[in-house]
């Protein structure tokens, strides 16, 4: 009974209470459990879709240009259910945001639109970049995948719920929006275009970021990075000459500069992933 067509996929309380309906006792729910230990058939027995399954994404920059992360979050607008769009694109190696916009809704024409111009903006060449996102409709739609193709771009995408695929784009909502000037919600589209304005140019430009060594966004992705690391470890060196007995473990240097930054190292590598924040 329990391999029979119509319970095969039933648990045992099922088969049961259901037989009980139809006036008829076969044996306990425990007895058809202990049968179908000894078979070794105690497991899930519904009949369930299979789901494919994704890579991991495993992606590494070493330059700038290299590597984007591009997300959609939603800012609340001045009344219940009324919300603003803000895609951002975000270079992983040196934190820059390299396009962004503010618009009512979420729209594969505007994403095309925005990707294409930091494209252009970054003098971006065929075969040199290789852009990442979550698997949102407008991310997989296949205008994007056009438009990525056309540009040579490499597209890429986070496995299905897994929020660590796409950290960099995720830290840096979280850094926009545990500002203490953040509100709760914007009364108008022109103030939150306002506000990211604002932020966008203080991340990239004013932001001392702790995954870079502590330099800003647009100082490593324009190659001044190198020079200013220098500078402190002058300035460092100088502390130390001066009052080496005040530096009890050793002398002093600059955080160093990232090399390579990962989405998701090489398991077997270890590699250690730079930090997001």
């Amino acid at each position: 009974m329990l391999h029979s067509q119509l319970y095969i996929d039933k648990a045992p309380p099922q088969v049961y209470t259901a037989l009980l309906d139809q006036g008829i006792y076969y044996a306990s729910v425990s007895t058809m459990y202990r049968l179908l230990r000894e078979h070794k058939e105690v497991r899930e027995r519904r009949n369930q879709s299979t789901h494919p399954v994704y890579a991991r994404p495993e992606l590494m920059a070493s330059r700038p240009n290299e590597l984007w992360s591009w997300d959609i979050t939603k800012l609340r607008g001045p009344l219940r259910g009324v919300y603003y769009c803000l895609y951002v694109i975000l270079d992983v190696f040196s934190r820059y945001i390299v396009g962004w916009t503010l618009q009512n809704c979420e729209n594969q024409d505007i994403a095309k639109e925005l990707i294409e111009q930091s494209c252009q903006k970054q003098e971006v060449v065929k075969g040199q970049l290789t852009v990442h996102a979550d698997r949102g409709p407008t991310m997989k739609s296949k205008m994007l995948t056009d438009l990525m193709v056309d540009l040579g771009v490499t597209k890429s995408h986070s496995r299905p719920y897994v929020s660590n695929d796409n950290p960099y784009s995720e830290a840096q909502f979280k850094t926009m929006k545990y500002r203490a000037d953040y509100p709760d919600r914007f009364a108008s589209l022109q103030e939150a275009r306002a506000f990211c304005e604002l932020f966008i140019q203080w991340y990239n430009t004013e932001h001392y970021h702790s995954g870079i060594a502590m330099v800003t966004p647009q100082d490593l992705h324009y190659g001044r990075a190198p020079h200013i690391i220098e500078a402190r470890a002058r300035v460092l060196d100088q502390a130390y000459k001066a009052n080496p007995q005040r530096f009890v473990r050793r002398q002093p240097v600059p955080l160093p500069l990232p090399t390579t930054v990962w989405i998701n190292p090489p398991l077997d590598s270890g590699t250690i992933n730079n930090g997001a924040n």
